[in-house]
């Protein structure tokens, strides 16, 4: 597995540093946690990755509710009760009533698998740590079939967290880390032009000017991300809406049409109207 190389893809743009991790992972045999802002394509990188080397996609995504064991297989224990009760034939092999999570089915592929973990900061802080040996020896022991199930192939695993709360220093030990950072202007052009390559330029320019101005605005409880500009801009084009609706030709601050798709709570709303209205009576 070591000799795969993600380099990048036509879809994802990537930055070096961002390919140069990824290849790191890999060749370390780690798993790659990604950290940064939400909207920044932390998720989006697992699946691109797949499809550029042709590998089966395995997602994972955690919730509050979710345990380590979830991921490993589940014992339907009241489905064999039921069954048993019905006088079924299927209670007499305890096999029928476990379920594969996704590291079972990514230890027993054919090929190396990408298994995404996504969100790993919203479960219990002992979920990481319940993971530690599973990830290390790539392999997990089946209580109720006495069975134990080593990985055929090494899968690439990729962990995403937003920081909602710290991870153990002993699974941080075990990850090859990379923080992807906000895309600067030129970096977000590159990611427009991914998903809007006729884009008029006026609009475009117009666009992320209003974007990265909101984004400076101290005190927002939520910044525009790169998923919300994207569909901003999806209904600025499918409105037809012109470049100089963005900004006035005095260049007055004003509030931007369908503002809604980058602000998201009432507060950041007022916020944002109330520094409009400042700015006007100002000048």
């Amino acid at each position: 597995m070591s000799e795969l190389r993600f380099e990048g893809s036509h879809e994802y743009v990537t930055t070096p540093d961002l390919m140069l991790a990824v290849n790191a992972a890999i060749r370390l045999q780690r798993p790659l946690l990604i950290k940064g802002e939400p909207g920044t394509g932390k998720t989006m990188l697992a699946e691109q990755v797949a499809a550029s080397l042709g590998l089966p996609l395995l997602q994972w995504h955690i919730k509050s509710t979710t345990k380590a064991q979830q991921g490993l297989y589940e014992y339907d224990a009241v489905s064999r009760l039921r069954d048993s009760q019905l006088g079924d034939d299927r209670v007499r092999d305890i096999g029928n009533y476990i379920v594969k999570g996704v590291l079972w089915q990514a230890f027993e592929a054919d090929c190396p698998t990408v298994v995404l973990i996504d969100e790993i900061d919203k479960a219990d802080i002992e979920f990481p740590n319940d993971l530690l040996r599973e990830i290390d020896r790539m392999e997990f022991h089946v209580y109720e079939t006495r069975q134990t199930i080593q990985a055929r192939h090494r899968p690439i695993v990729f962990i995403t967290s937003n920081n909602e709360k710290e991870l153990p220093d002993a699974f941080l030990r075990r990850c090859f880390f990379h923080y992807i950072k906000f895309p600067d202007r030129d970096t977000m052009q590159r990611i427009v032009d991914v998903h809007f390559p006729a884009i008029r330029k006026e609009l475009l320019s117009e666009a992320l000017e209003v974007f990265f101005g909101l984004r400076e605005i101290p005190g927002l409880k939520k910044k525009p991300s790169t998923s919300e500009l994207i569909d901003w801009l999806k209904l600025l084009v499918a409105e037809d809406i012109p470049p100089e609706a963005l900004h006035s030709p005095d260049r007055k601050a004003i509030v931007p049409p369908l503002h809604g798709a980058l602000l998201k709570n009432e507060q950041d709303m007022h916020l944002f109207e109330r520094l409009v209205l400042m700015a006007r009576q100002n000048r």
